[in-house]
């Protein structure tokens, strides 16, 4: 194909060929991924901070390409989803690295671990794609039915924050941990990466085969919640997909640079749960306009630039609450 056929084919975004373009891109850095956690190790700052930038780049790179090709709405309703699903995501850190430290994970099997979430995520926020697109392709009524759930999930989030148990994990309360520990004996002791291993000549899971199925299970919670987010910014399905999976695909090293960071910022599920009633509000509106043509509708700048506040707002509030804290027990 000439290059004139190939650019007159990936016209419109979306198309078959992106698509495929995509997810064969997406699975490369996934093999890079697993070559990299291959072998155990503990992953040093400056190994961390180079994923973290090389992931931090390429979301930048793709939507500067998106507004070259395809003009600045697709753009900016990109760069909109992907701060919403990259805020998300760091939410989605914290319960990760709550079930490390439940299940004792050494630090040299947690990225590993990180690795099979993200997989995990990846797969479960394409399914919840395909079902949120096809539940819009239904009618208009989807976006109400999209408001309400994620201002009912807003609702959640900000009452737990206020509770202090925003990122309360019970492993003795997952169904599915307790189903496989019915199912198979579960080793002491962890066995390098492996899920299973032989004991006396039987199959037994590792601790690793109930951390990953632990780390799943979050995983479908946080796909309930996220992908009606990014549909809040975007309808088009594609890039709803690359939203999530640029933000989803550097959790691994982002992990290790936030893990001494992440505990300190006390107030974002606050933050969180305001982007997602605001999100919510957006889309009942959405829904209302097309009843009603007097209803105003957000537009996409103004959701970028609530978020970014948002977020900006919720961080300062943590670094000062930190240093009131700090000071108090000082003068103690």
């Amino acid at each position: 194909m000439s290059e004139e056929g190939i650019w007159r084919v990936l016209e419109s975004i979306g198309s078959p060929l992106l698509w495929a373009l995509t997810i064969a891109v997406l699975l490369a850095l996934l093999a890079l991924d697993f070559a990299v956690t291959r072998r155990p190790h503990d992953v040093p700052m400056r190994e961390a901070v180079a994923w973290t930038v090389f992931y931090l780049a390429l979301p930048v790179i793709f939507g500067v390409v998106v507004w070259w090709v395809y003009g600045g709405t697709p753009a900016v309703e990109f760069f909109t989803g992907y701060v919403v699903e990259k805020s998300l995501s760091v939410d989605n850190l914290f319960v990760f690295m709550l079930l490390l430290t439940a299940f004792a994970v050494p630090s040299a099997l947690a990225q590993r671990v990180l690795l099979y979430g993200i997989v995990g995520a990846l797969v479960l926020r394409g399914i919840f794609i395909a079902a949120g697109a096809a539940v819009i392709a239904s009618g208009a009524w989807a976006f109400l039915l999209f408001g309400a759930l994620l201002l009912i999930t807003a609702v959640k989030v900000i009452r737990d924050a206020f509770r202090g148990d925003a990122h309360h994990v019970d492993i003795d309360r997952m169904r599915g941990v307790r189903l496989l520990r019915r199912l198979m004996p579960v080793t002491a002791d962890y066995h390098g990466s492996r899920l299973t291993t032989r004991i006396d000549g039987r199959r037994a899971l590792t601790p690793m085969a109930l951390v990953v199925a632990a780390v799943f299970m979050t995983d479908v919670v946080f796909a309930v919640d996220s992908v009606p987010a990014v549909y809040g910014v975007t309808e088009d399905p594609y890039l709803v997909f690359v939203t999530n999976a640029f933000a989803l695909l550097g959790l691994r090293a982002l992990y290790f640079v936030l893990r001494n960071v992440l505990a300190r910022l006390r107030h974002l599920n606050y933050g969180l749960g305001l982007i997602l009633a605001f999100i919510g509000v957006k889309l009942v509106l959405h829904w209302a306009h097309g009843v009603w043509d007097q209803v105003p509708e957000v537009p996409t700048p103004l959701s970028l630039g609530v978020i970014l506040i948002t977020l900006a707002t919720v961080t300062l509030t943590s670094v000062a609450a930190n240093r009131r804290e700090r000071m108090a027990t000082t003068e103690a």
